[in-house]
């Protein structure tokens, strides 16, 4: 008997650039609120460091996100990363809704089997995982990025969404945001 889940191949090869989407619970704009991004920014941040990865571009969607990340040790693995990423960052929400008694939480609450529920902020499965290997193809990728939130209608100008790396290769002169997780620009 097979499963029915989605497998995704991780090439952890030092040099390609990985394109990574994963999205919400159910597609639910769970990241409507600038406090979980600001969250979600710290995540990332540490992250990035722990497993040893670059991060190139980004952009957060109200449910899902984008990230083009680059492996800088041989020994980086991106289901570490993504694991990283995520499980701290679900911990801390479930954690806000609670002390809050938001209603949310309920909603998160998932019954994986009889007698087993569990948190769910990210939707199940790795996502979406692309490896790149042009300039060309990287460029794309940033541009799809940051041009996002303008065909989401959450924006008429990349550059009006806070939530992206947009402003790090328009303006690279300008303050960084500290909100933001820090960008380490495009590989050598």
């Amino acid at each position: 008997m097979t499963s029915g889940r989605k497998r995704v191949t991780h090439y952890n090869k030092p040099g390609d650039v990985h394109e990574l989407t994963f999205a919400c619970y159910q597609n639910l704009p769970l990241l409507s609120c600038d406090q979980r991004k600001m969250m979600l920014s710290d995540c990332i941040n540490r992250a990035t460091v722990r497993h040893g990865y670059k991060l190139i571009a980004f952009v957060y969607m109200p449910d899902h996100i984008h990230l083009l990340v680059n492996p800088a040790r041989s020994d980086s693995h991106i289901e570490e990363l993504l694991y990283a990423i995520k499980r701290p960052f679900s911990f801390r929400i479930k954690r806000l809704l609670h002390l809050d008694g938001h209603p949310l939480l309920d909603r998160l609450m998932v019954r994986e089997r009889p007698g087993k529920v569990c948190f769910r902020f990210w939707q199940e499965g790795p996502g979406y995982d692309r490896n790149l290997y042009s300039p060309k193809a990287v460029a794309a990728s940033i541009e799809y990025f940051h041009l996002n939130p303008v065909v989401a209608g959450l924006c008429e100008h990349p550059g009006q969404w806070r939530w992206s790396s947009w402003k790090y290769y328009a303006h690279p002169e300008a303050p960084t945001d500290p909100d933001l997780p820090r960008i380490d620009g495009l590989p050598d």
